[in-house]
């Protein structure tokens, strides 16, 4: 088996601790779900949205911060990011007392902006992420660490301290059901989910406007998009790698894909239900289980994640007219 073993992955845990959240499980059991959920033994959601910096990013950026040495402190750190991942980078680096640039798209969310710049990251605006991309690359080249946003070590790892807390959670739980978009988040919790219980499934989903690690497993290779459509900005990779990609080919059993308006309906849900606010992709795992996997839980205790939500209410409501 490739990529951290349980030891690497408890020791992660280990040294996150104190510095995240053992963010809780919620038994979907309350009659305000009866008819909405499929026929499963029982469903189960991972509130992950409770993050520090609001997703499971905050894990893997931690780790990957706190672990420069003093020369790469010194430099401070940089990242290419419209979402859950710039906010995340901003608050490890305060958390560390390392400096933080973000590049953003100018189009980005107002809010997630006003929140990097909170946790005192420098934020620098592009007319697009193309743009963002390459500020980031050449401040790299100026000395700065690049902290990439899934295709590194310690972002698996991070997203592996989360798949092993929920499993120790919740020990009925056999099917698990997560979001991919670059692919670090199913990477880390896939692989520390099939350590500890090799029988249990472990499912993706995507957005049909950006499945590139749905089309890479298809073919057998990292895959790039010709071009992203998806309202799932966080999702909104367009590529796949090699190192998350290969821990996916192992660990992964399969992937699904969703609509955006799939998405729009699991978001009217979660706010509908419990007063939940979700991004497009905190409200894919639960799209999933209601559209394409619904035939296919019956008799399974299932594992959904909310694995993040840094959406503004005015970006919120924009979205929810198209319902």
């Amino acid at each position: 088996m490739t990529g951290p073993d349980l030891a690497a992955i408890r020791a992660a845990a280990d040294a996150l601790r104190g510095a995240v959240i053992e963010t809780p499980i919620l038994p979907l059991a309350s009659t305000r779900w009866d008819g909405v959920l499929p026929d499963c033994a029982s469903v189960t959601l991972k509130l992950e949205l409770f993050q520090q910096a609001g997703s499971f990013k905050a894990r893997g950026a931690y780790l990957g911060v706190t672990g420069l040495d003093a020369a790469q402190r010194a430099a401070g750190v940089v990242a290419a990011s419209g979402g859950n991942h710039a906010l995340a980078v901003a608050w490890a680096a305060q958390a560390a007392g390392v400096d933080a640039l973000i590049c953003m798209p100018r189009a980005v969310d107002p809010a997630r902006i006003a929140g990097c710049e909170a946790l005192g990251a420098q934020v620098a605006l592009y007319d697009d992420m193309a743009a963002a991309f390459a500020a980031m690359n050449d401040a790299a080249a100026k000395g700065r660490t690049l902290m990439h946003p899934f295709e590194a070590p310690h972002m698996t790892l991070g997203a592996a301290t989360c798949g092993l807390e929920y499993a120790l959670q919740a020990p009925d739980i056999n099917t698990f059901i997560v979001p991919i978009g670059g692919g670090g988040l199913i990477s880390g919790m896939a692989c520390a989910i099939k350590r500890l219980r090799p029988d249990a499934q472990v499912i993706g989903v995507e957005p049909f406007g950006a499945d590139s690690m749905f089309q890479s497993l298809q073919q057998g290779v990292p895959v790039t998009l010709e071009r992203v459509a998806t309202i799932a900005d966080s999702l909104g990779s367009p590529l796949a790698m090699p190192y998350s990609f290969g821990l996916a080919q192992e660990y992964v059993d399969r992937i699904v894909r969703i609509e955006d308006a799939e998405m729009l309906r699991a978001m009217e849900i979660y706010q509908s239900t419990l007063r939940i606010t979700a991004e497009p992709a905190c409200a894919a795992s639960l799209a999933a289980i209601l559209g394409p996997l619904r035939a296919d839980l019956e008799g399974r205790h299932v594992g959904i994640i909310a694995c993040g939500s840094n959406i503004s209410l005015h970006r919120y409501a924009e979205l929810m007219r198209a319902l």
